[in-house]
């Protein structure tokens, strides 16, 4: 997906968040957002959001001299989501469709996306996402991957986010590969947040080898973009991996919630709805 105008400005609040997380004082902002507005600039018009993103939070940790701006909102996202893990397993113990129950609570999950807004209710998103219909429904065409899968590659996207995605993984039949960053980008789950939120009980975790957002094929490690081409299935959680993904291969599914209008135009649909869609190559 490439850049929209819209974009730009999400870009400054973004790095203005992030650099106030740390308490970065003024000198140190007004460096932030001058080297911001630069990049802007100059960076090419059909560069992707998340390779945007990538260079924006670059500035940001080398100025305020931060390694991870977001470790403390993540802990607690996890913290938050692990509170409800029990009654997650529950609900889909419960369900009469137990990997279709499985799915919407990974999605509901979506909601913890600090790229987007600096609060959420998680509550909210869980009894929505359980009932709303689909604005792009592709689980049919997931169910009939799944199926025949040997393993299943899930690309993360944020942390305490994991914690659904932890029950999603716990229904598939099929052993689960979870790739995370390779390091702090925003609030997306890092090896220690997988860990958190319990992954390495029930999949392999792995990392990208970059710390960016999304899955940017390009800028990851050999090792993992070998993994990604022998992959049967890829589930891609969130707006990020869609923005990098939406063109892919079609064993690509993107799981999400839409929550920015830039996202909802380009996907055909409207913030709040949750979509199920497979990859399609431009």
């Amino acid at each position: 997906m490439r850049t929209y105008f819209d974009c730009y400005p999400c870009f400054l609040r973004q790095a203005l968040s992030a650099a106030r997380r740390v308490d970065a004082d003024d000198e140190q902002i007004q460096m932030v957002m001058v080297e911001v507005l630069d990049l802007l600039h100059d960076i090419p018009a059909d560069t992707t959001p998340p390779e945007m993103a990538y260079h924006v939070h670059h500035i940001v940790r080398s100025e305020v001299e931060s390694e991870d701006p977001y470790r403390e909102a993540k802990a607690a996202s996890t913290r938050q989501a692990l509170a409800l893990y029990p009654q997650l397993v529950s609900q889909v113990a419960e369900s009469e469709h137990p990997l279709a129950t499985a799915i919407r609570l990974s999605i509901a999950g979506n909601i913890i996306d600090l790229a987007v807004a600096e609060a959420y209710d998680l509550w909210q998103s869980l009894t929505r996402v359980l009932e709303q219909p689909f604005a792009i429904d592709d689980r049919a065409a997931l169910r009939a991957a799944l199926a025949d899968a040997e393993f299943v590659l899930f690309l993360a996207d944020n942390a305490g986010e994991t914690v659904f995605d932890r029950v999603l993984v716990e229904t598939l039949d099929a052993p689960v590969t979870y790739a995370v960053k390779g390091g702090p980008i925003l609030n997306d789950a890092t090896r220690d947040d997988a860990r958190a939120a319990g992954l390495d009980e029930v999949a392999t975790i792995v990392d990208t080898g970059v710390d960016a957002p999304g899955t940017i094929l390009d800028l990851c490690s050999q090792t993992f973009q070998s993994l990604f081409a022998s992959a049967p299935v890829v589930i891609a959680k969130g707006q990020a991996n869609y923005e990098t993904l939406s063109t892919a291969d079609p064993k690509v599914f993107c799981l999400l919630q839409i929550k920015c209008p830039v996202i909802a135009q380009d996907i055909g649909a409207a913030v709040g709805d949750i979509v199920v869609r497979q990859s399609h190559p431009a």
